[in-house]
């Protein structure tokens, strides 16, 4: 098994879309690369902790490969927009991609780097791609937040 974790916007509606994917077999959502140690939600709302939210996956690379998951990353946010996804705003919100090693990060970069040149967005890619720091995992009501409401999206 690998592990990856990705930050774009609400971590609720992330989860579920990682969630569905075959090969993935874990998901949480959490909090990851701030400076408080064991952040809780309303901690991480104040977007004072530096925290953004995230989903962190087990994956396993024969089924599905870490190139495919930056693929749905990429394909299921705005990644031009600055600490901002639709109407949540906040650096808890930023685009974002924790690497574990350097075979993810030379991945990460380079499909940035091609989506970026790609033309497909009018402004220029804002996605962080940085070293996976600890994570921390969210509330328990926050696990598989959509799934227990019978709900696919954080949409209306």
């Amino acid at each position: 098994m690998e592990t990856a974790a990705f930050g774009a916007g609400c971590f609720w509606g992330v989860e579920e879309l990682f969630r569905k994917v075959e090969g993935v077999v874990e998901t949480a959502v959490g909090y990851m690369g701030g400076k408080t140690e064991n952040p809780t939600y309303e901690e991480v709302c104040t977007d004072q902790t530096g925290h953004a939210e995230v989903v962190y996956l087990k994956y396993d690379p024969s089924v599905i490969s870490y190139e495919e998951l930056l693929q749905l990353f990429w394909e299921n946010h705005n990644p031009t927009t600055l600490n901002r996804q639709g109407p949540d705003v906040g650096r808890q919100y930023r685009s974002v991609i924790f690497y574990y090693h350097d075979e993810q990060k030379e991945a990460a970069e380079k499909s940035k780097k091609e989506l970026d040149a790609s033309g497909r967005f009018k402004d220029p890619i804002v996605t962080e791609i940085v070293p996976a720091p600890t994570f921390y995992r969210a509330e328990e009501y926050h696990q598989r937040y959509l799934q227990k409401r019978g709900q696919s999206s954080c949409q209306i």
